[in-house]
């Protein structure tokens, strides 16, 4: 009886042992998220680049599906994500995509556009569309160059309120 005893008493704690060896739950209170760009808040996507599939703010790494219309982070490396112009150019009709396009800025399988529509460099209400990072006056329609620095210029939310 003593035997058949310490035997049970052994395959309960086996059985015990192997059965906790899967359960790899660890604390995750240790873990830390990234850090994320603060979002704010954001008129609708408008109809032609939501209607195309073409995200908004993209992730720069070229994360598929992880942009959305509004800045905040990629879901998958949490690198801040990035306006994507192409989002403008579906706001025109369709067209066949230019051989020398940047597939970075577009989602795979999305309808391509001709040469992106040239928006105005200010809104109706005097806002730049891109803004010197550096704080110079003046801006642009595009992330080009600033006349009085040299800095990239930024893209400017406040535009499309």
């Amino acid at each position: 009886m003593n035997r058949v005893l310490t035997f049970v008493f052994m395959l309960v704690v086996g059985l015990t042992i192997l059965a906790c060896q899967g359960d790899k739950s660890t604390d995750n209170s240790a873990v830390t998220a990234p850090a994320v760009a603060p979002v704010t808040a954001t008129p609708p996507p408008a109809a032609g680049g939501a209607a195309a599939g073409v995200e908004h703010y993209i992730c720069p790494s070229g994360h598929v599906g992880s942009g959305g219309p509004s800045q905040g982070a990629c879901a998958q490396c949490g690198t801040a994500l990035v306006h994507n112009q192409a989002f403008h150019a579906n706001d025109a009709a369709p067209a066949a995509a230019p051989a020398a396009q940047n597939p970075m800025l577009q989602n795979p399988g999305a309808p391509a556009a001709a040469a992106p529509p040239t928006e105005p460099a200010q809104n109706a209400a005097g806002v730049w569309h891109y803004t010197c990072s550096a704080g110079c006056a003046g801006g642009g329609a595009s992330a080009v160059p600033c006349s009085q620095c040299g800095a990239t210029l930024a893209h400017n939310q406040a535009y499309h309120n």
